[in-house]
């Protein structure tokens, strides 16, 4: 199972311990691993924390990729919106350019990595929040609709993102990469799709008595978007022609948590569940 192998072996981006220290043991003498981390030694309660720690090197190079993607993602819409762009457009390709970012420093840089390169880009955020009205990044991520809560509901999907993220990866394992691009991809596309195209409305629960609508013709865009994120995710697994099945099955859950999810929680949910239904179908 690549599940059982991945707990197994020493996950990329973590701090390793450096010795070979030899311990008796039945059959003699043995080393530690020497992928054991020295946090579990020093100390057994800090193991809850193993997963969000990075060795120096990871930790460096997720940096430079968050600050690589991030800044000029964030001059990009901060451009086109300051040109007349819709904001259903500029806050969703900021959305797409960094989950789809973070699933590829996942991949390659474990969940350490991800903790790092979310900090980062939830710091560029967080300025903007503080910035307000008239910063061209805080106009295009923040809604007209959402008045007089527009800070709220980029805060909220920010930490949901980040929770979401953390949950995937710690359930999930490497198939958080699944739900990482099913909310980044699929989440991104319902909004200027319905934007453009939707003319059958439903309402959804709201925070904060904000009014949130979602049409029909979105969560199709949804499921057909998240179906093509599920299935690069799948793949990226080397899971062969069984990705295909298994993208349809993850893209019609994403599509329908994201219809049924509280406005500014779905980040959250459509992360969550597509992740935890591929490490069950095929972990």
């Amino acid at each position: 199972m690549l599940m059982a192998s991945m707990q197994r072996e020493c996950l990329p981006g973590y701090l390793k311990r450096p010795s070979t220290r030899a311990h008796a043991s039945d059959e003699g003498l043995s080393t530690t691993p020497p992928c054991r981390l020295l946090i579990v030694e020093d100390d057994p309660e800090m193991q809850y924390l193993l997963p969000l720690v990075p060795d120096a090197s990871t930790g460096a190079l997720a940096f430079a990729i968050a600050l690589a993607v991030g800044f000029p993602a964030a001059a990009w819409v901060g451009r086109l919106r300051s040109r007349g762009v819709r904001v259903a457009y500029t806050r969703k390709l900021f959305h797409v350019a960094i989950f789809s970012a973070a699933a590829a420093v996942h991949a390659q840089l474990g969940l350490p990595g991800t903790m790092v390169f979310g900090s980062v880009v939830s710091g560029m955020v967080l300025v903007a929040v503080a910035r307000g009205d008239g910063f061209p990044f805080y106009e295009a991520i923040a809604r007209d609709r959402d008045r007089p809560r527009r800070s709220l509901f980029i805060v909220v999907p920010m930490i949901t993102t980040a929770v979401g993220g953390l949950a995937s990866s710690l359930i999930s394992g490497p198939f958080a990469v699944v739900g990482y691009l099913a909310a980044g991809w699929g989440d991104a596309v319902g909004e200027p799709a319905g934007a453009r195209w939707g003319r059958r409305e439903y309402r959804v629960p709201s925070l904060a008595g904000v009014p949130a609508i979602r049409t029909l013709e979105g969560s199709v865009a949804v499921f057909l978007v998240a179906t093509l994120g599920s299935g690069v995710g799948l793949a990226s697994l080397d899971l062969g022609w069984q990705a295909v099945w298994g993208a349809l099955v993850c893209g019609a859950a994403a599509a329908l948590v994201e219809a049924a999810s509280n406005h500014g929680l779905d980040n959250l949910t459509v992360q969550l569940v597509p992740s935890i239904l591929a490490a069950w179908l095929f972990g």
